[in-house]
């Protein structure tokens, strides 16, 4: 049954987006508004989508933790759902993404059309200044940042390297970094077809306040998130989540 679940979400999911993606240029002409509440009506729809096929719904604890002004979330990278996610949990997030998605036909149009931040890891210095300086403006413009400090998706039980971007932005942009924890590839994992049926928890953490060293900022940023994602996971698999890593 999970499979034929999962195979109808990624029939109407990917029908869906090529659709929107097809029939939504015009839309790429107008103000970045109009091009935001596009993206967010795909992005809702499919998180609808999910659990109308698969069962597959998501709970958020510490919405109180939700500062009412601008910062950097640094969340936790286990599953695609999370980049969709996060669009409807928070206010028009603005993604640090790879350069190399932004070269994809259509995608990485709207990318650019929603105003996402694209950065080549292997650019060195000159491509965390550009990070620093598109950050800064989005912030001064109302919008949060979201940065996967990993890089890329971890399974379940495991820890990615931090990657020393998030200490730059923390450290000259001067502004309070809120961790988020989550357990989404217990029921989504990386490269995995299978979609199972749950709860995905995601938890927004206590803000990290600006003036620590880049050091013990990264140290405390990695101590939080995965202290807190480790006991979501347990939670998860104790409630009938997968157990190991469902993208093997």
């Amino acid at each position: 049954m999970t499979a034929l679940r999962s195979a109808l979400f990624n029939v109407l999911f990917f029908g869906a987006t090529a659709a929107v993606c097809i029939l939504g240029l015009p839309v790429l002409l107008l103000p970045q508004n109009a091009v935001l509440r596009l993206s967010e009506l795909w992005t809702s729809t499919t998180i609808k989508l999910l659990a109308i096929t698969c069962g597959l719904t998501y709970e958020v604890r510490g919405r109180d933790r939700l500062p009412p002004y601008p910062v950097i979330f640094a969340v936790k990278h286990q599953s695609a759902w999370e980049t969709l996610a996060m669009q409807v949990i928070l206010r028009r997030p603005v993604y640090v993404v790879k350069k190399e998605l932004m070269a994809i036909p259509l995608f990485g149009w709207y990318l650019r059309g929603t105003g996402q931040i694209p950065i080549d890891r292997r650019g060195g210095a000159g491509e965390i200044r550009m990070m620093v300086l598109r950050t800064k403006a989005a912030l001064a413009g109302g919008r949060p940042i979201l940065i996967f400090p990993e890089g890329t998706r971890a399974a379940p039980g495991a820890t990615g390297t931090y990657n020393p971007g998030i200490a730059a932005l923390y450290k000259q942009i001067g502004v309070a970094v809120v961790p988020v924890a989550l357990n989404s590839g217990l029921y989504w994992g990386r490269r995995a077809f299978h979609k199972r049926p749950g709860t995905i928890v995601v938890e927004i953490l206590p803000p990290i306040p600006p003036g620590l060293a880049p050091r013990a900022f990264l140290a405390e940023l990695e101590s939080r998130i995965e202290g807190a994602t480790r006991k979501l996971e347990v939670e998860g698999s104790a409630g009938g989540g997968f157990r190991g890593d469902p993208g093997r």
